[in-house]
């Protein structure tokens, strides 16, 4: 796995657990889950300014948000108990979808 698709995966990680952090924070009033945000979304743009060295900033960007939006609402579904209608279910498919097509179709990759 070339080192910026590590970069990537972290970052996409790092904002996953901050995003969850977030919910768990409640509003900013328990300081383990803020800390928690605060470190999480640092580490996450970090990783990211260094994804953006080998790859175009639309890219990485639909490719970090597409999946933390996806992870994200796989995680309040599982932890948080939030439910996902069908309309949902499918958005989340083709927000996947579209990741694939940028990532296994386009030039504008570097693999």
């Amino acid at each position: 796995m070339p080192l910026h698709y590590l970069y990537l995966t972290l970052a996409v990680l790092f904002e996953t657990i901050g995003t969850t952090a977030l919910q768990a924070s409640q509003q900013f009033t328990r300081v383990g889950p803020t800390i928690l945000v605060i470190v999480a979304y640092g580490a996450a743009f970090y990783l990211l300014g260094l994804t953006l060295k080998f790859m175009p900033v639309g890219v990485v960007y639909a490719i970090w948000s597409g999946l933390g939006i996806v992870f994200i609402a796989c995680i309040g579904f599982v932890v948080f108990g939030q439910r996902l209608d069908l309309p949902a279910v499918v958005g989340l498919g083709l927000i996947i979808a579209g990741i694939l097509v940028i990532h296994l179709l386009s030039n504008t990759t570097q693999h």
